[in-house]
């Protein structure tokens, strides 16, 4: 490690100012500079992994060594600049819950309402990177934002950003846990920031709110029964365990930040990127299973969704429609339009998706009133 810090510019004016500065131009919401010693956070990684708790995530596994050490991923790597950038438009979170307990509803992770937030704080963090370049010379820097195998939670924890939460995700006072992460990895030895102390105390509300318990104990999650998990990194078919806990979550799971006490404090972003597009926020599953795929990918472009593919996003809503035909609190009218959208859709689908829209209609012995 350096044996000294660069603190100033060449022009004598504070580095770390005016980095902080930069990055708010930027419009990232806070920064902070960690090095590259991972400690313990290491052997955690490998005792998960060890335990299978990273389901059919392979690429975790085949790169868990890159994962310990940023050093090995970009070589000569001293820093790691840590930024954040707040996500959450103008989302009502009673609305949220509300949405969830009526099963016509699709329900769609906030994060993913709007732009895929990979483009967009990878484009902001290179056009950081070079704004430092032009100021301080010439040097050795990388972007990432959840695109490699790096430990950004734990840097960003390590760096100041926030603490870890009990599910495992990152909170902070401002912005709770609705934000983020980005990273450039600099071979500049640049002033290290403190660690924020842990502020959630006895609270275990994430836990119990987990709709299929993938928070196990506090600060330890199964991906394998993660409802973000299942919908989104899950190639194969949803386990029939936890299909009807899903209800009518069609794209990831908010449950545990939306019941988190410091998401109350969450700023709003003012950024048009990560505003609401094509109704998500609002749309009812007939309405998302009525989408051909064409329609689908013309609407996700630009989208994290798009990313799944239409047959995932079929599967997640064939159970989400299955979990509303058993649902009480729907009328007879609706749920014979369901039945007729699922048993229309059978005979045109591809194995995934069928077993799927099988598993919905033999769901109940519920049948139409004719």
């Amino acid at each position: 490690m350096p044996s000294e810090t660069i603190s100033h510019l060449p022009d004598g004016s504070n580095l770390r100012d005016w980095l902080g500065d930069q990055a708010r131009h930027f419009g990232f919401d806070d920064l902070r500079i960690t090095d590259t010693q991972l400690g313990p956070a290491s052997e955690r990684l490998q005792e998960w992994l060890a335990a299978g708790r990273h389901g059919n995530m392979e690429y975790m596994l085949r790169h868990a060594d890159l994962r310990s050490d940023p050093q090995l991923l970009v070589p000569g790597t001293v820093r790691v600049i840590c930024v954040t950038m707040n996500y959450l438009p103008e989302i009502d979170f009673e609305r949220e819950w509300q949405r969830m307990a009526d099963p016509s509803q699709a329900v769609v992770s906030m994060y993913a309402r709007g732009r895929d937030y990979h483009k967009v704080l990878r484009n902001r963090l290179q056009d950081f990177a070079k704004a430092i370049e032009e100021r301080i010379g010439t040097f050795g820097y990388r972007v990432f934002t959840d695109s490699a195998p790096l430990m950004e939670v734990e840097l960003a924890r390590k760096a100041g950003l926030g603490w870890r939460g009990k599910h495992t995700l990152l909170l902070n006072r401002e912005s709770g846990s609705t934000f983020f992460l980005g990273e450039i990895l600099v071979d500049v030895p640049l002033p290290i920031d403190q660690e924020e102390e842990s502020h959630c105390g006895t609270c275990q509300s994430c836990i119990e709110v987990c709709p299929t318990q993938a928070i196990t104990a506090p600060y330890q999650l199964d991906a394998r029964r993660c409802i973000s998990y299942l919908t989104i990194e899950n190639s194969e078919a949803i386990p029939v365990e936890f299909r009807r806990a899903m209800g009518n979550r069609v794209y990831g799971c908010d449950d545990c930040q939306l019941i988190c006490p410091w998401n109350k404090f969450a700023k709003r972003t003012g950024l048009p990127d990560f505003a609401e597009r094509h109704g998500l926020g609002r749309a009812s599953l007939l309405q998302l299973w009525s989408w051909t795929e064409a329609e689908f990918e013309q609407r996700h472009e630009g989208s994290a969704i798009r990313r799944i593919g239409y047959s995932r996003w079929r599967r997640n809503l064939a159970v989400a429609l299955g979990n509303a035909l058993a649902s009480e609190g729907l009328p007879d009218a609706e749920k014979v339009l369901i039945r007729q959208a699922l048993e229309n859709a059978l005979a045109n689908s591809d194995a995934l998706v069928a077993e799927h829209i099988e598993w919905a209609l033999g769901l109940t012995a519920w049948s139409a009133p004719f």
